[in-house]
């Protein structure tokens, strides 16, 4: 069984599983595809997983597929802490150009669904932190785009000093939110 909360921002969801613990520890169904498109409202068919290992401090993104190679993902975290932030980038949308934080960790077992149209990113929190990312469309190396973490428009709250982020080349050269979405 699993819980669904709509965000603020239209389509995106936190879900939470039912979690059944025991002396010997813990199960829970991480994905089931009946009920989580049950508890969203929508048809969403994976295609793909990714995984991330990631040491305190990296941050990873904003990035998105652009055109047909556009992504819907299921983010869930496997050990560790990260602030997970996307952005909507849907040009129609009622919260376009609005963002949403969340801290997704290993303990609480909380997922999230990141509907297609929008950019991702996250930061370790933790020593290290493992992810996992569901993925409706297969990664199309050039049709990938990004923003940058810091962009002045979005104002995104990091949770730590900019002099603590650890960020690859690449992300280094990602544009801003104005480049991206005119």
């Amino acid at each position: 069984m699993i819980m669904a909360t709509e965000t603020k921002l239209k389509g995106c969801f936190i879900l939470e599983p039912t979690v059944h613990k025991d002396e010997r520890g813990y199960f829970f169904e991480s994905y089931n595809h009946k009920d989580f498109c049950r508890a969203i409202g929508l048809e969403v068919n994976f295609v793909q997983d990714n995984i991330s290992f990631s040491k305190k401090g990296v941050l990873r993104g904003l990035h998105f597929q652009k055109g047909e190679h556009v992504q819907a993902k299921l983010v869930t975290v496997l050990q560790g802490k990260i602030q997970d932030v996307v952005v909507d980038l849907r040009k129609d949308s009622p919260t376009f150009g609005q963002h949403l934080s969340i801290e997704l960790n290993a303990e609480n077992k909380k997922q999230l669904f990141v509907p297609r149209g929008f950019a991702h990113g996250f930061l370790t929190l933790s020593e290290t932190a493992m992810i996992i990312y569901k993925c409706d469309n297969y990664y199309e190396k050039g049709a990938e785009g990004g923003i940058r973490y810091d962009d002045i428009v979005l104002a995104i709250d990091w949770s730590i000093t900019k002099k603590e982020i650890v960020r690859s080349l690449k992300d280094r050269l990602l544009s801003s939110f104005k480049e991206v979405t005119k």
